[in-house]
Order: C-alpha cells, then structure tokens, then sequence
C-alpha cells in the first residue's frame, strides 16, 4: 500500500495535498484498492463553497458506490474533468490523480487530517477487521 509523506489523509480516505492555499484532493491507494475498478465518477460543481466534512461527489466501482468527503473547506476552483470519461485513473495511479482543488477558507483545518504514519495505522487497524 502506498501512502506517500507529503501529504495529509482523512479518516474516510481522502488524502490532500498543498501548494500554498490550494488543497488537492483524492481518494488514497488504499481506498481504490478496496472499490476494486473504478467505473464513474460525479464530481462536484465548480466554484461551489464547502466546508469540511461536505459530501462532494460519488464514486461507483464494480463492487460498490462511495461518497467522497472535502477533508478541508473552501470553494471548488477546479475539477479534474478526465475523470469524467476516464474514471479508472484512479485505479492507475491515485495520488497523481486528483478529483478536485479547493482553495482552503482556514488552512488551520488541515491540523484535523492524519499523518501519513497515522493514516497508516488507521488503514492496518481497518485491514484486521475494525471498519
């Protein structure tokens, strides 16, 4: 399981990563692993405002459909729109994948998300059979 350090992770298994007030998100190698073969993808609307925690798009694999979650508030500034056509690119490559950009209202939210060792930890813990 990949689960690169320079990112944060959420508890639902979205991972974000920050370049400046940015956060790009995306759903981790762990969570692509577990849907199986990606086969849709909603993505949310651009320039929407959410806040953390928000339901921000579905994504259907052949085993079951998931609700993604913003890790962090602010507005949608960007979508990756490939996913719309080409949704098994998450199943490529997850982390070079992402779903959207949400230019973050208080990055201080970030404080809330998972280390990677912590993330890690959480994904050993659900694999034994705790999620």
């Amino acid at each position: 399981m990949n689960i690169p350090e320079n990112l944060y992770y959420s508890t639902e298994h979205e991972w974000v990563r920050v370049e400046g007030e940015q956060a790009y998100i995306g759903i981790t190698d762990f969570a692509q692993e577990h849907m199986g073969d990606i086969v849709f993808v909603e993505l949310p609307e651009l320039d929407a405002e959410v806040a953390a925690g928000d339901q921000i798009g579905v994504i259907e694999s052949v085993k079951a459909v998931s609700s993604m979650f913003s890790p962090v508030g602010g507005k949608i500034i960007k979508i990756n729109e490939a996913l719309e056509d080409t949704p098994e690119l998450l199943n490529e490559d997850p982390y070079e994948n992402y779903i959207l950009v949400v230019q973050m209202n208080d990055p201080s939210e970030l404080d809330a998300l998972l280390t990677p060792v912590k993330y890690a930890q959480l994904c050993e813990e659900e694999e034994r059979g705790g999620k």
